[in-house]
C-alpha cells in the first residue's frame, strides 16, 4: 500500500511541472515591479500621473468579471479594454456593442472614461453595460490611470 502511495505522489508532483515537450521555448520575461509599474503611471499627463496604480488595479478589480485588458485578450461579457484610449467608441471588431454605442461619435479618452465609470447608464442611455458605476473621483482617476499603463503594454 505504501508503494502505491508513494508512485502517486510521485505522479502528482511530476504533474505540476511542464514537461520537456510542454516546456516554454522562451523565458516569460519578469513582472514590473509595483515600483515600474507606479513610474509608468508617474509619466502619465495630469492628474492621472497623481493616481495610485494598485489602488486602480483595485478598482478595476470590479472591471474583470467583464473585461479584459491584455494585448489579444479575449472579449467576454464587455469587449477587450487594451488600447482603449485612442480607439473610436464601439469599433473593437469582434465585439458586438448596443446600439447606442455602435452610433457613438467619440474616441475613448480620459474624460470620456471618466464619465464612462462614474454612470454608464446616464453617460449613454441604452448601453448594456449594467455597471453601477463608480461615485469616487479619486478610485476613477486611479482606474484610469491602471487602464492607461495597463492597456499600453
Amino acid at each position: 500500500m505504501r508503494h502505491i502511495s508513494a508512485a502517486l505522489a510521485l505522479m502528482a508532483l511530476a504533474a505540476c511541472g511542464p514537461s520537456p515537450s510542454n516546456a516554454p521555448s522562451q523565458p516569460s520575461a519578469p513582472a514590473p515591479s509595483p515600483a515600474e509599474m507606479q513610474a509608468a503611471v508617474a509619466a502619465l499627463p495630469a492628474p492621472y500621473n497623481q493616481a495610485n496604480y494598485e489602488d486602480g488595479r483595485r478598482v478595476f478589480a470590479q472591471c474583470r468579471s467583464c473585461h479584459t485588458i491584455v494585448a489579444g485578450g479575449p472579449n467576454l461579457i464587455g469587449p477587450n479594454l487594451h488600447g482603449v484610449v485612442g480607439r473610436r467608441a464601439g469599433s473593437l471588431q469582434g465585439f458586438t456593442y448596443s446600439q447606442p454605442m455602435q452610433h457613438a461619435d467619440f474616441t475613448w479618452d480620459a474624460e470620456h472614461l471618466d464619465r464612462w465609470i462614474a454612470n454608464p447608464q446616464s453617460f449613454m442611455p441604452g448601453t448594456r453595460m449594467s455597471f453601477a458605476g463608480v461615485r469616487d473621483e479619486t478610485q476613477r482617476r486611479d482606474a484610469i490611470a491602471y487602464v492607461m499603463v495597463e492597456s499600453a503594454k
